[in-house]
Order: structure tokens, then sequence, then C-alpha cells
């Protein structure tokens, strides 16, 4: 069953990367581009992708509702299926670097049902590679069942994002936490990130804002994978964590569990 999906799934990220998002890579006219808020950009890929996940995934899953994230940024009560069965929607994770004719960006998948994400898909538009899982059942790269592997350096290997933090988190994370940490850029794309923590490129990466459709998929393929990513205080991440206005702890990924129990407690004693 997980197989045939995963192979309808495959086909569909596809052909809406050859048809709509590629086509406009490197091709963006002025207007093409809108700044929805500060740092945060949608072009006419995104609403275009969207609009055709959204009516390939209503097809194959008749009756279960669907969370895009253009569609919450239009209505916010959108949001509110978070908890039911639904499909989550990124159409191009990675806008920024979409907008700006730069890799990394691809896009992302998931099913959840009851606020967990149960199904998890990422597919780089540029190089095809495709990343599945699914609860219980393990993760996949290209179709090959896949197990994560740390970089092996020493100190490890962490790709670190302040763009969410103030100077005050900013000066904490300077001094107490990348001097234990070989830092590395981050891509400013998810579907790019969570595959670096497996595929022996990176050790850590933290996240503070943990949207359902940047993390929903990345989160449930590194831990099928033998990785490890969950808020900080060690609960699970949930697509749906947000919906009672709360707000959470951190998210962090790790290439190991070993390496994001040390990673957390080093951040949980100095918190930002």
């Amino acid at each position: 069953m997980s197989e045939t999906l995963d192979t309808e799934i495959l086909a569909l990220m596809r052909r809406v990367s050859e048809q709509i998002i590629l086509p406009r890579f490197q091709n963006l006219a002025r207007e093409d581009i809108v700044e929805k808020a500060a740092d945060d950009l949608v072009t006419i890929a995104d609403r275009e992708a969207e609009d055709a996940l959204q009516a390939a995934l209503a097809a194959l899953g008749p009756n279960v509702a669907i969370v895009g994230e253009e569609a919450a940024h239009a209505d916010p009560s959108v949001l509110e299926a978070l908890s039911d069965d639904c499909w989550i929607i990124d159409p191009i994770d990675g806008t920024h670097n979409f907008a700006h004719g730069q890799a990394p960006f691809g896009i992302l998948l998931a099913r959840a049902s009851g606020g967990m994400c149960q199904s998890g898909w990422i597919y780089d538009c540029l190089s095809g590679r495709f990343c599945a899982a699914h609860r219980g059942a393990g993760a996949s790269v290209n179709g090959e069942k896949f197990l994560a592997r740390t970089t092996g350096e020493n100190p490890p290997i962490a790709a670190i994002s302040a763009l969410f933090l103030d100077d005050e988190e900013r000066a904490v994370v300077d001094a107490h936490i990348a001097p234990h940490y070989r830092l590395a850029d981050i891509p400013r794309c998810a579907a790019e990130q969570y595959p670096r923590l497996a595929l022996g490129e990176n050790d850590i990466s933290t996240f503070k804002r943990t949207l359902p459709w940047d993390h929903a998929a990345g989160v449930l393929w590194l831990n099928e994978a033998g990785g490890c990513a969950q808020r900080l205080d060690g609960s699970a991440y949930r697509v749906d964590d947000n919906s009672d206005g709360c707000k959470k702890p951190g998210l962090v990924g790790a290439s190991s569990p070993k390496i994001w129990e040390e990673y957390a407690a080093r951040a949980l004693a100095n918190p930002v």
C-alpha cells in the first residue's frame, strides 16, 4: 500500500516540478514575486503549484482536508484541519532561494491524522531526489530503504538557524552552543536541511519557527531513518502544535539520538 502511494506521490511531485516550478526557475518577472511579510516571499509558481497539488490530492484522498501554506496564509481557519485527517502542502519549500534563482528548493507533502504526521515526502526539484517515510515503516531515498548516518566529524557539524533569533538569543548561542560545533551554513530550505542530517553532511539543525508545511514530512522521515527530530523538551513534534496558541519549545533535528541528547543538554542549560 505504501509503495503504491509513494509511486503516485512521486509522479505528482515530478509532474508539478517539471510543468510548473522549473519553467519559472530563473525566469520570474518582478511582478511574479510578492513579499507576504518581512523576508517571507511567495511567487506565482508557489501559488500555481499549490493549486495543482491540491487538486491532485483531493482526487487521491477524497473527503480528506487539505492544508496548504498559501491557502492558510489567505485564510488561517484552514489550520483547524491539522488535528484531523489531512494533507499538508508546501508547494515550494525554499521560496527565498527559488525567487533569487538559487538552489536548493523542493516540494514537501505530508499526510497527518490526529495531529501526527503519518506519511511524508520530500522532493528535490533539481536533482529529483525523493525521500519518503511512513510511521513505523522506515524511510527511503529514491525507493531504497535508508538509515541515517552521522558525519563522523569531531566536533559535530551544526547548521544553527539564527533567522528568527533576537540579539540576546544570538549572543547565548554564540557563547554557549556554537563553540562545541563546527558551524555550517543553513540552506534556508527544510527539503534540503532534513536530508543533510541523515546523509552524513550535517549532525545538528535547529529551528525556532516550526510551521507544519515546513517540518511535518522532514521530522517523520528523519526519525524513521534512525535520526532524531523532536522538541527541545523531548516531546514529539505535532503538526497541530500551535493550534492552541501556546508557544512551543524549539525543534531540533540530529543525525543520531546521541548527538541530539548532547545538543539538548547544552541548549537546556543555556536557554535562549
